[in-house]
């Protein structure tokens, strides 16, 4: 059980800044160690930010990731990579993202990348908190995304025929990732697999398959680490991909081997909110009470509503709160105000309930 009823916490992504955006683009017009410092000053950004809001677990906003799971795909030996979006103009959609050709067996050598975006938090965190005692500071969490959804841009070919076999090339890859974070100190652990909860409704799909497939990815860290895994229905440019019901992977998705479920409510208007007392009787439950598919600020006395709500189903000891989703797709004003309201929100509620 976590110590503090009613966390305030992120998924994993936050707003790129406008300058590294651009220079993003233009990586060729730098050296390595000016790369190396723009990713530290990015990080250093969405830290502030996040310190600023108050929130009691923050990340790195994945400022050196291009998107929360395809820069992965750089770490991985057997790809042929796509060069050209397959649809560059029109309304943004989830098909103008490319797939990618494996050519050779899946590897990654040299990991994928985490642990050393871990470091840089770890040192960055430490510099900007200096003068904070050590049991005041904000819990530092790490995201990766699952085997599954790792999965879903790579085209199988004769060696992997189909996605599951890749999910099953990807999973000790993700898995000694996993691991390498827990050593590296990590002790609040996101494994992202959107994909799961988006496609557990195909006639074909088992939700059962899916939840075997995380607990042998988690396996060797349960019990090391505080362990969440994200489940929404995609947000590509602000736009989901899935169909928007958790009941097809319910009671099914109850057996995942996690202290934490993250549950998408705001962007569809508390629909299910009763899912998260089921969810409650066995887990913490992280509620997506921000939405970062719209322009609307929720305000704080909106949030306190959300949040009582929310304790009607589930007690505050079991409680967290969150955005439904990472903030990447969100302009970093909009992303700013909203997750202050958020931790302003929540305060209350914790004051009404003297827990403040």
């Amino acid at each position: 059980m976590k110590p503090i009823p009613l966390r305030t916490t992120v998924i994993g992504s936050y707003p790129f800044p406008g300058w590294l955006e651009h220079a993003s683009q233009h990586l060729d017009a730098f050296g390595r160690d000016e790369i190396a410092e723009m990713q530290d000053d990015a990080v250093t950004a969405a830290l502030h930010d996040q310190f600023a809001a108050g929130l009691d677990v923050v990340t790195d906003g994945e400022q050196t990731r291009f998107d929360f799971n395809l820069s992965f795909y750089g770490y991985l030996d057997g790809l042929e990579m796509e060069s050209a979006s397959p649809r560059v103009f029109g309304p943004p959609a989830h098909d103008q993202r490319g797939k990618h050709k494996i050519v050779g067996e899946l590897r990654a050598p040299d990991g994928l990348g985490a642990v050393e975006e871990f470091e840089r938090l770890q040192r960055l965190a430490d510099d900007l908190l200096a003068n904070v005692p050590a049991d005041k500071r904000p819990v530092l969490k790490a995201s990766v995304p699952g085997p599954y959804t790792l999965s879903g841009r790579l085209t199988p070919n004769s060696d992997y025929p189909d996605r599951d076999a890749v999910a099953e090339a990807l999973l000790p890859i993700v898995q000694r990732e996993l691991v390498a974070l827990v050593e590296a100190g990590c002790r609040e652990l996101t494994v992202d697999e959107p994909s799961m909860s988006c496609y557990a409704h195909r006639s074909a799909a088992n939700p059962a398959k899916f939840v075997e497939m995380f607990n042998r990815t988690v396996e060797p860290i349960v019990g090391k680490t505080h362990l969440s895994t994200h489940l929404c229905f995609g947000n590509f440019k602000g736009h989901a991909v899935g169909l928007r019901r958790y009941a097809p992977m319910f009671p099914a998705f109850l057996d995942m081997t996690v202290d934490e479920l993250h549950v998408e409510m705001a962007s569809r208007e508390y629909s299910e909110l009763d899912i998260i007392g089921v969810i409650a009787e066995q887990r913490d439950v992280a509620v997506g009470i921000i939405d970062v598919k719209s322009y609307y600020v929720e305000s704080a006395d909106d949030v306190a509503d959300r949040v009582r709500a929310c304790l009607e189903h589930a007690p505050a000891e079991r409680l967290s709160f969150a955005p439904d989703c990472g903030l990447s797709q969100t302009a970093r004003w909009a992303a700013r105000k909203k997750l202050a309201n958020m931790v302003e929100g929540v305060r209350r509620v914790r004051r009404e309930l003297g827990v403040a």
